[in-house]
């Protein structure tokens, strides 16, 4: 058996993985067993910030391998401290539960929700919203495809139409526990929050006082050319949840909350075994110097616009194929008047890798690293595409 036999052979069958056997991964691109080269602009779904192999996380990750790879948190550990310093000043929140996943920290967030607001008030999540596959996070995923055959998920959760004003004003009230809102829709096809939906929102917060959870799991950690997205809105959350890119590589989340809700908890009402794990606390280290001290933000809002223009610039002229470009720096989304996974194939072919969401919106998330002439190499395949299927 070759390697993508032994696959199917010995893991359940839910990933529709690549016919990519990847010997390792430099920067922006992944190199194959071959030798060939493929620009990732997917990076490991908005988690590889700093792309593959940054010399500066594997010296983090082998000095503190070489010290300790893991303690139980029933320990101070120095690494989560460090980071947790970053996230507070970069975030504006007041402390930090450590987590391995976003889903996890999406748990965390849930359960204190109903802990301080109780089991009967309503939890609501905003349509073609994601926010996990846990059953909390996944009773806020407002997506049948990935709710069904799992019910009965948890109670008093309901959903709020996406950029609904009417919506919300029909539904938020006294009986409101807590909203959550990805401000950047991902998996849901890079959907933007609206202005004066966040601003009425945020008035219902002052007279009903709900809470408000940001998810930033795939927004944060400047991939829209701010910390987080919300900061595009000047508004304040008494929540953030943010995962992915925080790690670079490594497994990590944080549940970051307000001053509000510092002291909820006591010992024993909330833990992890492996959350802040010292190795992908080091990494995260590095990832947020980077990211917010040494300048990569600056690249992600100048290269964000230009990478935009171009798309938009592609949408005008190809405009019986592409309906829509959307999204903010390193996190934007071309919608197209078809389906995408041909389009996604097609420039695989072309040693492009790229991804789909919510059927038809082409979802590019490069490493916050990349370059002009990577996104250059990117929009030249991608024209070439548009053509090769507008021909057929």
């Amino acid at each position: 058996m070759n390697i993508f036999e032994k696959e199917k052979a010995l893991f359940l069958q839910v990933y529709n993985r690549l016919p990519l056997k990847i010997k390792k991964g430099e920067g922006c691109w992944l190199i194959n067993e071959n030798g060939e080269k493929y620009l990732d602009f997917f990076s490991g779904l908005a988690v590889n910030a700093l792309g593959y192999a940054h010399p500066k996380i594997v010296e983090a990750v082998c000095r503190q391998v070489s010290l300790y790879a893991h303690l139980s948190n029933n320990y101070i550990i120095e690494p989560q401290i460090e980071l947790a310093e970053l996230l507070i000043k970069y975030s504006g929140m007041s402390k930090v539960f450590l987590t391995n996943s976003g889903t996890e920290a999406i748990e965390a967030a849930i359960k204190l929700v109903r802990y301080v607001k109780g089991p009967n008030k309503i939890i609501y999540s905003l349509t073609s919203s994601f926010h996990g596959r846990t059953y909390g996070a996944l009773s806020l995923t407002t997506r049948e495809k990935y709710q069904k055959g799992f019910e009965p998920l948890l109670q008093n959760v309901d959903r709020i139409k996406h950029n609904s004003i009417d919506d919300l004003l029909n539904k938020i009230d006294e009986n409101t526990a807590a909203v959550f809102l990805e401000f950047i829709q991902g998996e849901g096809g890079i959907n933007e929050a609206n202005e004066n939906f966040i601003a009425e929102l945020f008035r219902l917060r002052e007279k009903y006082k709900f809470i408000i959870v940001a998810d930033a799991i795939q927004d944060g950690i400047g991939r829209t050319g701010k910390p987080f997205a919300h900061q595009y809105y000047y508004v304040m959350p008494d929540m953030i949840a943010t995962a992915k890119a925080i790690g670079g590589g490594l497994p990590l989340g944080a549940l970051l909350v307000s001053s509000d809700y510092e002291n909820v908890w006591t010992i024993g009402k909330h833990g992890t075994t492996f959350g802040g794990n010292p190795v992908s606390c080091v990494a995260g280290i590095v990832v947020l110097r980077e990211v917010f001290e040494n300048g990569l933000m600056e690249n992600v809002i100048e290269l964000g616009a230009y990478f935009k223009e171009q798309l938009i610039k592609l949408k005008n002229i190809y405009q019986s194929e592409i309906k829509d470009v959307r999204g903010l720096g390193f996190m934007l989304g071309v919608e197209l008047n078809y389906e995408g996974n041909d389009f996604v194939k097609k420039m695989f072919e072309k040693k492009i890798l790229t991804n789909c969401a919510n059927q038809n919106v082409i979802r590019i998330l490069p490493p916050l690293i990349a370059n002009k002439n990577e996104i250059d190499i990117y929009l030249q395949a991608f024209e070439e595409t548009i053509k090769e299927l507008k021909k057929n």
